[in-house]
């Protein structure tokens, strides 16, 4: 598992991306992933634990997403 924070979410558009804590690219996750994991969206600033996996295109997306409890600063 990946931790990292969500750099943004937009609920409307169904997808976002999450920065990983250890240096890698931005992550991209979609509305599908997060249902599939449980949540209904995701917050920005957000911390959640996430597995990567690679698409049929080679592109990179967060699955298996958990979310820490969120606290708004």
């Amino acid at each position: 598992m990946v931790e990292g924070i969500v750099k943004w979410f937009n609920p409307d558009k169904g997808y976002g991306f999450i920065r990983p804590n250890k240096g890698r690219k931005d992550i991209f996750v979609h509305i599908n992933d997060v249902r599939a994991s449980g949540y209904k969206l995701l917050y920005e600033k957000e911390e959640v634990e996430f597995e990567i996996q690679e698409d049929e295109r080679g592109q990179k997306r967060a699955v298996n997403i958990t979310a820490y409890e969120y606290v708004e600063e």
